[in-house]
């Protein structure tokens, strides 16, 4: 019986580990609110104007970076999102907005949002 309850205890403390280690690593990811303005596609950098302070900041994007939409997640395409910038701005508009997630200026997820429809 008491080894039952060593690795009920065991299992018990592994999953509070693991948990702990997951709440901890998602404390270090920032995020960054603003107008996602230029891709450098060659660079593998995009540039987003903050929100409410006008200040650019350069976010690397790697392999891993991942872009989420209404449809989905998926890899980063910056090809795909460098043009969705220029059709923005061709409407007139500074870029999309989006939420980065990022830790150390380095994009794990990048999130267009979309502005709300406002009824008329």
């Amino acid at each position: 019986m008491a080894m039952s309850n060593r690795r009920k205890f065991l299992t018990f403390l592994t999953t509070g580990l693991v948990a702990l280690i997951f709440v901890v690593g998602s404390a270090f990811a920032d995020e960054l609110f603003g107008v996602l303005t230029k891709v450098d596609v060659a660079g593998k950098k995009v540039t987003v104007v903050e929100k409410d302070t006008d200040k650019e900041v350069e976010v690397t994007i790697t392999d891993d970076t991942e872009y989420v939409t209404k449809k989905g997640s998926s890899k980063v395409d910056l090809e795909k999102v460098e043009k969705q910038v220029e059709n923005v701005k061709k409407k007139g508009q500074k870029g999309i907005n989006v939420t980065v997630t990022h830790e150390k200026g380095v994009a794990s997820k990048i999130a267009p949002v979309q502005k709300k429809k406002t009824a008329n």
